[in-house]
């Protein structure tokens, strides 16, 4: 979904198109997920190699109508594993960093320890309410989100905190399949849990992201089992574990954000 154009060996191009942004429509943004599921796109093409994890710093936007450079190092490159960098810059201006291990280790024992939270099956949840100023063709259109446990959209009202901080969403792309790029764009959802933690209209600019990737599996939907840690000094800090409908874990992700209240 994330559509990296190839320029030369380690170098890609990324058109900023509104479907990859999210804001309100006068202002909107390349959304922080995109950008690190664009950085590891390209950065799987170089080393041709699955990504294990990834983290991406974001420095400045990327509006619409802007072509992102990116540029892939690979500083280390093992037998079984490599280590990364990309770096995507607008006339000389760094706007993401992503940087990345990538590898797969053969005859490694494979077992699980996070657990799926017991929740309603998506056909028995209600859809997401958006209930900010947005374009409809916007990075959300892509994906049919129905909301399993949290307070989303006119339930932020009271201003009471949530007990435990947890929101979980199931999540499905319209149109791509469940892979690493994909996750990598849910793990940015994590910023709609504030609101629900706190009760009242929030969220966040992400200042980073980073993404853990577990094993595979075909799946419609994923859940997003949101926890927002604290907030404090002006951040935020949480974490999503992103499950097929299964049971298995895909992946882990984390992120600090500019605390937003609307």
């Amino acid at each position: 979904m994330i559509p990296v154009l190839p320029l030369a060996t380690h170098s890609f191009a990324l058109d900023v198109t509104p479907d990859l942004c999210v804001g309100h429509p006068d202002s909107q943004f390349l959304f922080g997920g995109a950008g690190l599921a664009a950085g590891l796109a390209a950065i799987e093409a170089v080393t041709a190699r699955p990504a294990v994890w990834a983290a991406a710093q974001y420095l400045s936007y990327a509006r619409p109508g802007t072509r992102l450079s990116l540029d892939v190092t690979v500083p280390v490159s093992g037998k079984y594993t490599s280590q990364a960098r990309m770096v995507a810059s607008h006339q000389g201006q760094e706007i993401i960093t992503v940087n990345a291990a990538l590898g797969a280790r053969p005859d490694s024992p494979e077992a699980q320890w996070a657990v799926m939270p017991d929740v309603p099956p998506p056909s028995a949840c209600p859809a997401f309410d958006y209930d900010w100023l947005r374009r409809e063709d916007d990075i959300n259109s892509a994906f049919d989100k129905r909301v399993a446990k949290g307070r989303f959209g006119k339930a932020r009202t009271d201003s009471t905190p949530s007990e435990d901080g947890i929101a979980q969403l199931w999540i499905r792309p319209r149109k791509s399949p469940v892979n690493r790029t994909t996750l990598a764009v849910m793990a940015d959802f994590l910023p709609s849990g504030v609101g629900n933690a706190l009760g009242t209209a929030a969220g966040g600019n992400s200042l980073d992201n980073t993404i853990r990737f577990a094993r595979a599996a075909e799946t419609e939907w994923v859940l997003a089992d949101i926890r927002i840690h604290s907030t404090a000094q002006g951040f935020a800090h949480g974490r999503a574990h992103l499950f097929a409908e299964d049971g298995t874990l895909l992946a882990t992700a984390s992120q600090s954000l500019i605390l937003r209240i609307r």
